[in-house]
């Protein structure tokens, strides 16, 4: 990747929504070498699709949790039949495997405390092979990036 990928990732992360003849004058490229790139990058796997960002609270996720996981066991069967499970729990945003005492961190959304002691009852704690649950509750969000500019 060059300048040029950078900048019309860049451009694409800030409005996935313009048109090539748009990205084009924005990374200073005329348009069919401008759609080349962008096949290249989506070919690539770098671009990995498009999507619309959404203010959780106005679609009425009110809460944000992050939950702390650590499972009994360290074997493949456990550790599988873990990370198949949460692909399946719509509340569940994101998972990691990390490092430190606990083995998973997920970002959960839910619309109240209510919901969010649902999902616990009726989905997480049904999952076999959880030694430790710990969850702290975000109050609110203070940085989040849309791009990856300056990083790479």
């Amino acid at each position: 990747m060059d300048k040029t990928d950078h900048a019309i990732i860049r451009a694409l992360q800030l409005n996935g929504r313009l048109s090539n003849q748009e990205l084009a004058e924005k990374v200073n490229l005329s348009p069919s070498p401008c759609l080349r790139r962008v096949r290249n990058l989506e070919e690539a796997g770098i671009i990995q699709g498009y999507t619309a960002q959404v203010d959780p609270k106005k679609y009425g996720l009110n809460i944000t949790v992050f939950v702390r996981i650590t499972l009994e066991q360290h074997n493949s069967e456990v550790i599988s039949a873990f990370e198949n499970a949460v692909q399946h729990l719509d509340e569940i945003i994101e998972c990691h495997l990390q490092t430190g005492s606990a083995d998973y961190l997920l970002r959960v959304m839910v619309r109240d405390l209510d919901d969010y002691d649902s999902f616990m009852r009726k989905k997480l704690h049904r999952i076999k092979g959880i030694s430790a649950i710990d969850t702290s509750f975000a109050f609110r969000e203070v940085k989040k990036i849309s791009t990856y500019r300056n990083l790479a």
